[in-house]
């Protein structure tokens, strides 16, 4: 048994939102009991208990659309490199990095990804890998990371015919078989999904392929219109819009992610909501590649099953809902946008999203949910309760105010202290394995 008390405690549930001095008893995998820290530690006195100090307890985060594969691009500068728009991004930055990507870099790409996942209570992750380097066994190999480190994975490979069909084949299967052998996991820690890059990167033979290898049980994550080159691709190659093309190959659906959606019109709005497709938006990659702002408010308003991701960007959920909440104001000119759309994106819909491929209920704190919980180092200068928490969370916090990351009930980090690996050593391998790839992709 574990207990977390001695803070306030933030539980995402309507029916006991919020303690002023409340805890969480964990039994197992699973939450056990929410009630005051007196109550719990009387009912539990031999438990483990972690002390919060006063600052806050709540759910931990979920982020749905992760890149681990970008991990070492950071301080990375390519010769002649010098993009001009987003296709020049993609083949000169993010195809070059994982062009050269060894099934080792990808291990140190999730080890660092994870860790820092950690250290920002992020302990669900949605991630679409690429690399082209080194295909075969990608997806087990994070799968160990996420095993290691106590994360749950909902794994997928980017499926592209950018680099040949033989690599498409290779994608596909790497999917395949990873999707099979999640289907037979029993943990409710790691999930598979049938990836795909973009549209504009993938042929019929390949949508055909897919569909094809694809387990019933399960859908895809695709990026869909990201750039507006992806648009324009489309309508010339097929006369069609793209979540038109996807939805001739089936591709939409309940068990399916769209990532981006910037360059949507109303019609496929309409389609993705009559199909319960979900949509999850990124706003610093948007912003930082130039790409546009995608109309995510009226997805939202719409109904559409929205979640909150980061692309790789950053693994701080706080971040991402900080520049979603300007962006979006900006974008609208509307001093009212936002304020409510994304942090149910982020605390309802990411949760809903996940909940979609892993059993336990995710993203609140109530009895029988699965014991992801947070502590955050905040003690605050004016009133807080579950009517404000969210305006405290936007303005007060960051990932780094995370002092305790709880998943599936094991403790990954207390006190900052990273419980799970040796983070000195880790990072040492990641500059090492770092320094290889980046003398590949130079020379």
């Amino acid at each position: 048994m574990l207990v977390v008390g001695n803070g306030r405690l933030i539980t995402r549930n309507p029916a006991l939102p919020f303690l002023k001095d409340g805890a969480v008893a964990i039994n197992g995998t699973k939450i056990a009991k929410i009630g005051t820290t007196k109550e719990l530690k009387e009912q539990y006195k031999n438990a483990e208990y972690v002390d919060a100090k006063g600052g806050i307890i709540m759910p931990a985060f979920i982020n749905t659309h992760e890149h681990i594969y970008s991990a070492m691009a950071r301080g990375l500068c390519i010769k002649g490199y010098d993009p001009k728009g987003f296709l020049d991004i993609l083949d000169g930055q993010w195809w070059t990095i994982d062009r050269h990507l060894t099934l080792e870099q990808t291990k140190y790409s999730a080890m660092d990804t994870m860790i820092s996942c950690i250290r920002n209570g992020v302990t669900t992750i949605f991630d679409h890998h690429a690399s082209f380097g080194q295909i075969d066994g990608s997806l087990f190999t994070i799968a160990d990371v996420a095993k290691e480190l106590g994360i749950r994975a909902c794994l997928c490979y980017e499926v592209s015919d950018r680099d040949g069909m033989d690599k498409a084949r290779a994608s596909v299967k790497e999917n395949a078989d990873f999707i099979h052998y999640a289907l037979k996991d029993d943990s409710d820690m790691i999930a598979g999904m049938m990836g795909m890059h973009a549209q504009f990167t993938i042929s019929d033979e390949t949508m055909e392929l897919a569909a094809a290898n694809k387990p019933a049980e399960v859908g895809y994550h695709i990026h869909v219109a990201e750039g507006i080159e992806d648009l324009y691709d489309c309508l010339k190659k097929y006369g069609k819009r793209i979540v038109d093309r996807l939805m001739d190959f089936d591709i939409l659906g309940e068990k399916t992610l769209l990532a981006h959606c910037i360059y949507v019109n109303s019609h496929e709005m309409d389609v993705i909501k009559e199909t319960g497709t979900m949509v999850v938006h990124n706003p610093e990659s948007n912003m930082g590649n130039a790409c546009g702002c995608p109309p995510t408010m009226e997805l939202v308003h719409r109904g559409i099953l929205t979640g909150l991701g980061t692309d790789g960007y950053t693994h701080d959920m706080t971040e991402s809902y900080k520049v979603a909440n300007a962006l979006h104001k900006h974008h609208l000119c509307d001093p009212n946008a936002a304020w409510s759309e994304v942090p149910q994106m982020l605390f309802e819909n990411n949760a809903a999203i996940a909940n979609r491929y892993f059993k336990a209920p995710l993203g609140v704190l109530k009895e029988g949910a699965a014991a992801d919980v947070i502590v955050m180092d905040y003690v605050s200068p004016t009133p807080l309760d579950e009517t404000n928490i969210n305006g405290h969370i936007l303005f007060g916090m960051t990932g780094r105010d995370v002092v305790t990351t709880i998943a599936n009930g094991k403790v990954l980090m207390k006190d900052r202290e990273v419980k799970v690996a040796d983070v000195e050593e880790v990072y040492a391998k990641c500059r090492e394995e770092s320094a290889k790839l980046w003398k590949s992709i130079n020379g």
